[in-house]
């Protein structure tokens, strides 16, 4: 049986304080959820900060976005092993908001 996911896409509306403070609050509300992953996927400044928030909870770590390539010249991006230096285990691939 697959394991149903719930993830939230912050978006690009917090800072790294917003962020922190809003995962705290939700570290009470899911913590007794046993049939259901639950991933937060702040912005790419907050993913360091929200990872230590998070670390040895039941939410899981996500990034809105990765480059193909783990290296090269290209501004702006970034690449799945940065991703999982920062201890991300889920990403959102192929996002409308992207692809446009």
């Amino acid at each position: 049986m697959r394991t149903p996911i719930i993830a939230g896409n912050w978006k690009m509306s917090n800072t790294i304080a917003e962020a922190v403070t809003l995962v705290k609050e939700l570290l009470p509300l899911v913590a007794d959820v046993q049939s259901t992953e639950i991933v937060v996927c702040p912005p790419f400044t907050a993913l360091y900060s929200v990872g230590q928030a998070i670390a040895g909870s039941r939410i899981a770590l996500g990034a809105q976005n990765l480059f193909w390539e783990e290296k090269g010249a290209y501004t702006g991006e970034i690449a799945p092993g940065m991703l999982v230096d920062l201890g991300v285990r889920y990403v959102i691939v192929g996002h409308s908001e992207r692809r446009a």
